[in-house]
């Protein structure tokens, strides 16, 4: 158990490289479960919209940028899932630590992709309800409440964490 918050005597873990490895893939599995439910969520719900009454009702620039979102949202969804596919090219080749690294890197391009098609989809729909201006202001919003949560916050924790050891 690690003591109080800036305490540097956090114990070490006594495991192997193989141990090591394990344990950082099935971490990095629950991760995936979290983000590919979400993923999978938004962009099947994005690929039945066109086909519903009044889509032909949005201007072209509302269609274009649905469409450019639904793009990264599928792009994000593959990319989330590829991990497991990857694993399975990779299983019984005494890989885990490609697989790891790989699937480490994909997952940070999907959670990427993933922002940038619900910041589309929150320009979207504050386009239609409030109009162009409202929606520039909710995609800049968007854009910099995901890049504070998903990119700052996590990089100055390392950073800290990286002083700290």
């Amino acid at each position: 158990m690690s003591g109080p918050p800036g305490d540097s005597a956090e114990p070490e873990r006594h495991e192997t490289r193989a141990e090591r490895l394990d344990r950082n893939w099935a971490s990095l599995l629950q991760e995936l479960r979290v983000v590919q439910t979400g993923g999978q969520i938004l962009t099947g719900l994005m690929l039945t919209i066109p086909f519903q009454e009044g889509f032909e009702e949005l201007t072209p620039r509302q269609q274009h940028i649905f469409v450019i979102s639904l793009v990264f949202a599928v792009l994000s969804t593959i990319t989330l899932i590829s991990p497991v596919a990857l694993h399975r090219m990779l299983f019984r080749r005494h890989a885990v630590d490609r697989l790891v690294n790989r699937a480490h890197l994909l997952t940070l391009i999907g959670i990427g992709l993933l922002g940038v098609a619900l910041t589309g989809v929150v320009t979207v729909i504050f386009d239609i309800v409030f109009g162009g201006w409202a929606a520039i202001a909710a995609a800049v919003a968007a854009l910099i409440v995901f890049l504070v949560m998903w990119v700052a916050l996590p990089l100055r924790e390392r950073h800290v964490l990286t002083r700290r050891d």
